[in-house]
């Protein structure tokens, strides 16, 4: 914290750094400004980021290893029904995490972000470690795929609680003038976990004999969520709560106690519900077509090598991690709802002919158009997680986010490649022209309902979040701010917060219209 603030002025934890102060009335000061330091925020992001990165590891890794995990959890006699059990273990983390979500996300509203977090860290890590510690079929027989099942429970029930909670963790955090960029490297982590946990399988592949993957190599990145669940455990038990959370519980007051949260999200929130839904579906639909469906699609429908689809997402991917962090800076620079609908316009025009350049013999044009489909997407996961949080108030924000997330996720995103490959094979069993064009159909019709719900959302790049006063990265920054809200001629003053914030003499918990 710099040493030009008043020691009168300053609130919270030293080692936090971070100045948390009542709002005074009508006037806003400095010490109004809450001011995160560099430093703390850059532990802040990447301690939330490490858990989606776990998250998406552990489902790289099932994912590739599906046939090898059938093998030593179902009898080899089953054929292909080990397999589809072995599937729907996997389909089972998606079913229970919307339980998850409702759980931990009203939870981390009422105990903490931190604790929330710390909590779903270690059940994370717990779940993917199990699986690599399970003995085999052949060891100890039924039992085997039945522990499988409860670990893959415990990671879909653990990570109801994670993207939630870490979106909100981010933006509570992020100064206002920067929450689009610090909450795009929570989706890089998502990516960054989906190649890891991809790559280190590939390896593995390519290194083990067949037998010895089979005996006991498959265990090994299953193993390696042991360390990470450690490393981000510790990194998320370093921090402070986030500003918004502590400021919320100095404020809290009988009225608001009076009414639960659960009752205020959907009494007096129901529209933003709607908006995030709308939101989910789309973000969901458009990653799960591409990132999870894609390789399924080429194998399935053109007769492709099973390698050949999952080695073009992943460098699709780590292309896609590295401008992820610039649509962040863009919605920063020209607003959310720019970059968000720029997004659904993309896929809604560009979604039929990349597929067809996916359907192309051609190697490099089919990676042609996946990578334009990638482009496209990183326009959402660059964008969503600082629209998301900022949909509803800091008091039931957690609760909200966790809750709606995972049901559209179950519902629409978790359901997408079933939903997808099923069209597929009713359009060619019809004898239908464009059946192999049914994937681009689907994507298309989701950008449509995204541009109504982006549409019908409040542009919110560079204002305080809903229940917090304005958030900065330095003091003079907070001063800056001050006398911008001071001049009636600014930028500042001329928003709808501001504007309310000086009628009513706080900030109002309503968000206001820009």
């Amino acid at each position: 914290m710099s040493d030009s603030v008043p020691p009168s002025e300053r609130r919270g934890s030293h080692d936090a750094r971070v100045r948390r102060h009542a709002p005074s009335r009508r006037e806003l000061k400095v010490a109004d400004i809450t001011v995160v330091e560099s430093g703390v925020l850059k532990r802040a992001v990447a301690a939330a980021a490490l858990g989606n990165a776990m998250e998406w590891f552990d489902f790289g890794v099932y994912s590739y290893l599906a046939t090898t995990i059938a093998s030593v959890f179902f009898p080899k006699s089953e054929g292909g029904l080990a397999l589809i059990a072995t599937l729907g273990a996997f389909t089972a983390a998606f079913l229970v995490r919307p339980l998850g979500g409702m759980f931990f996300g009203p939870l981390g509203d009422r105990i903490g972000r931190k604790r929330v977090l710390s909590l779903t860290m270690i059940l994370m890590a717990i779940g993917t470690l199990s699986i690599g510690l399970i003995p085999s079929f052949a060891t100890i027989g039924i039992v085997s795929p039945i522990l499988l099942l409860a670990a893959r429970l415990v990671q879909g029930f653990s990570t109801g609680g994670e993207y939630g909670g870490a979106t909100t963790f981010i933006a509570e955090y992020s100064p206002d003038k920067r929450r689009g960029f610090m909450g795009s490297w929570l989706e890089f982590g998502t990516l960054a976990g989906y190649v890891l946990g991809a790559g280190l399988v590939t390896i593995l592949n390519a290194a083990m004999p067949p037998d010895t993957l089979l005996s006991w190599g498959w265990r090994i990145p299953f193993l390696v969520a042991g360390p990470l669940g450690v490393i981000g455990l510790y990194m998320r038990l370093k921090l402070e709560e986030t500003p918004a959370f502590q400021k919320q519980q100095e404020q809290a007051s009988e009225r608001e106690s009076a009414k639960t949260p659960m009752l205020r999200l959907f009494a007096e929130n129901w529209r933003a519900l709607l908006v995030y839904v709308g939101l989910v579906l789309v973000f969901n639909v458009c990653d799960y077509m591409l990132l999870t469906y894609m390789p399924t699609y080429l194998t399935d429908t053109f007769g492709r090598s099973p390698t050949h689809g999952l080695l073009l997402i992943i460098v699709v991917m780590i292309l896609m991690m590295c401008v992820i962090t610039f649509g962040g800076r863009l919605s920063d620079l020209f607003g959310r709802k720019p970059v968000l609908m720029g997004g659904c316009i993309g896929f809604l025009v560009l979604s039929w002919p990349a597929l067809k350049l996916v359907q192309s013999d051609n190697v490099w044009l089919s990676f042609a158009g996946l990578l334009l489909l990638g482009l496209v997407l990183v326009t959402f996961t660059s964008t969503m997680p600082s629209t998301l949080p900022a949909l509803f108030p800091t008091v039931i924000r957690y609760g909200a986010l966790s809750i709606a997330f995972n049901v559209s996720v179950s519902v629409f995103g978790g359901t997408t490649p079933l939903a997808t490959q099923a069209l597929v094979q009713w359009g060619e069993n019809a004898k239908w022209a464009f059946a192999d064009d049914i994937p681009a159909f689907y994507l298309m019709a989701a950008a449509v309902i995204g541009m109504i719900a982006v549409w019908r959302t409040k542009e919110t790049a560079n204002m305080p979040l809903r229940g917090s006063l304005p958030s900065v990265g330095s003091d003079e920054e907070a001063r800056q701010y001050v006398a911008e809200y001071r001049d009636p001629e600014s930028d500042v003053a001329q928003t709808a917060w501001a504007k309310r914030y000086a009628v009513s003499g706080r900030h109002d918990r309503k968000h206001p219209k820009k």
